[in-house]
């Protein structure tokens, strides 16, 4: 009379399944979590992209003098006002400061060369907001009203834009995720290109 196999799974049996839910488990967070991030990249990128172009209409439409600062995880827009200081976007939640993800950075070139953080070369003319000179003294302006930082781009109510390149990066924090890069670029005037680098431009 033959015997019946008893039921249950051998040590060697229990670590093969083991093995395989663990390569199924890094397979799909490749395939769900990397792209994912490099989607919500692109979507950044694609939003950057868009208020440029609306800002530069706007500046043509109002004919006033717009300008965007980048700082290396934000940026906004301002506009010159009358008396030639650059001030916030009133009532434009669009052009306010917009941040990005912790993992998400930007790098903005101007002339092919990287953008230093440094307002040395903006410190005559429309950006010497804090010093004003009168006949009997030189005093300095109120501290209180601390004067936004220039922007590094002008978008000129001519249509002309401060030809510039903005690489989004997104940096994972982990060796499970694949780095993603995107670049909009602006010649001279609209329409600004974006595309997708697969190494660090």
């Amino acid at each position: 009379m033959l015997r019946r196999r008893t039921a249950g799974f051998t040590l060697l049996e229990i670590m093969v399944v083991l093995l395989i839910i663990g390569i199924s488990v890094t397979v799909v967070l490749l395939n769900v979590n990397g792209p994912e991030r490099k989607d919500q990249l692109k979507q950044q990128a694609e939003r950057f992209k868009a208020l440029c172009t609306m800002a530069s209409e706007y500046a043509i439409l109002n004919q006033r003098q717009l300008g965007l600062r980048v700082e290396p995880n934000s940026y906004y827009f301002v506009v010159l006002d009358d008396e030639q200081k650059w001030q916030l976007i009133e009532n434009n939640k669009l052009f306010a400061e917009h941040k990005l993800a912790d993992d998400f950075t930007l790098e903005l070139n101007l002339d092919d060369l990287p953008w230093q953080q440094d307002d040395n070369l903006f410190d005559q003319g429309v950006f010497d907001e804090t010093l004003s000179v009168s006949d009997d003294e030189t005093s300095i302006g109120d501290e209180e009203e601390k004067p936004l930082p220039p922007p590094q781009v002008w978008l000129f109510s001519s249509g002309d834009i401060t030809p510039f390149s903005l690489t989004f990066t997104f940096d994972p924090l982990n060796n499970t995720e694949i780095p993603a890069y995107f670049k909009v670029e602006a010649p001279d005037a609209l329409p600004l290109t974006m595309t997708e680098a697969l190494e660090r431009p």
